[in-house]
């Protein structure tokens, strides 16, 4: 009777701390989500995950990060002297902040999207590189950053509306002839998110470092973290959507890409640790429309125009000009491709690529 009394209280007292361990994770795992999706007012953000020490990384896991909201920097005199400040409304009350300038004489129109924790003017390069090109570009913050109202962000989900926001808005007040939407990482999930979600028809898209599912690039933070992923990433996606009512599980571009059916370029950096080639393949292979993929050696998760300013404006200046329909001279016309690995890579001459800087900010991250 002692034994089994003694066997009992064990038990007991096992089941009791596994309890407890539940409770602590999933309490864990709620102040990481809220961190991950509501922006604070102020204090210094938390480094990439790869730069935290042993105690920094313990408290990022179970008091969670610090981003704060991210505000504008610069103004719309950056991409040139005829550029202008805009408002685009939004459903529920929501507006966009956006920063527009003209081509003298150009048929495409390109809506830029930035990554997670960022804002529009982290999309200048990209946008003068555009601008060069002879294509007016529109640049916009999501909600929650920058001109924009609210502060929080939902990893691209929400952010579909914005994206069909603008595309609404540049339709009716913006004089074009075709429309692209490019997106960096977050933004081009918020894009095919967009084109599942809200039947937004481009004439053309440009996806860089995108990831497959939002389960996957939050597993590839806590394995940057040196950490298991499981079951810490399943309840962050779970306590993040019940957070921002939506379903994380469910957030998943390589199921968006199947409703794509104008052109699209993927862009990709090959080592990327966040949204990993493969994973970005995936979203590839799921498109049906004509479609071309672009990998950048030893690229991580940061500006590939940075890295590859050369062979980044001849792929996407041969993608828009040359796609379908985008024909703006009597060259041959864009030869899509399933999967092109490597090509045209130049040798850094300066630092390597996960050394590079841009805004002040080396990686734009995912989550």
């Amino acid at each position: 009777m002692a034994l089994k009394a003694k066997t009992k209280r064990r038990l007991l007292g096992f089941s009791a701390a596994l309890l407890l361990g539940c409770i602590l994770l999933n309490v864990a795992a709620y102040r990481h989500a809220s961190a991950m999706m509501r922006f604070a007012t102020g204090g210094s953000r938390t480094h990439e995950p790869e730069k935290l020490s042993f105690l920094q990384k313990s408290k990022a896991l179970f008091c969670g990060v610090t981003i704060p909201r991210p505000e504008s920097r610069g103004s719309p005199l950056d991409l040139g002297t005829n550029a202008s400040s805009l408002k685009i409304n939004c459903t529920n009350g929501i507006t966009l902040g956006a920063w527009y300038c003209p081509a003298p004489a150009g048929d495409w129109l390109v809506i830029l999207f930035h990554g997670y924790a960022g804002e529009k003017s982290s999309t200048v390069p990209e946008a003068k590189a555009f601008l060069e090109m002879g294509m007016s570009v529109l640049l916009v913050d999501f909600r929650g950053s920058g001109d924009s109202s609210e502060s929080y962000t939902t990893v691209g989900f929400a952010e579909a509306e914005d994206v069909a926001a603008a595309l609404r808005y540049a339709r009716t007040n913006l004089p074009h002839r075709r429309i692209a939407l490019y997106g960096q990482s977050m933004g081009a999930a918020a894009i095919l998110c967009a084109v599942h979600r809200c039947a937004v028809q481009p004439d053309a898209i440009i996806a860089e470092a995108v990831f497959d599912t939002l389960l996957n690039t939050v597993r590839n933070r806590f394995q940057a973290m040196g950490v298991p992923s499981f079951p810490s990433a399943q309840l962050l996606v779970f306590w993040g959507g019940r957070q921002a009512r939506f379903n994380g599980f469910r957030h998943n571009p390589v199921e968006y890409a199947s409703a794509v059916r104008c052109p699209i370029l993927f862009l990709h950096g090959a080592a990327d640790p966040r949204a990993r080639v493969e994973e970005a393949r995936r979203v590839f292979d799921a498109v049906p429309a004509p479609k071309h993929f672009h990998e950048f050696p030893r690229l991580r998760h940061q500006a590939i125009l940075t890295a590859y300013p050369d062979v980044w404006k001849k792929v996407v200046r041969e993608f828009l000009c040359k796609s379908p329909g985008g024909t703006t001279d009597n060259s041959p016309p864009f030869q899509f491709q399933r999967w092109v690995p490597n090509v045209q890579a130049p040798s850094l001459r300066a630092n390597p690529p996960n050394h590079l800087a841009r805004n002040g900010c080396s990686n734009r991250l995912i989550l």
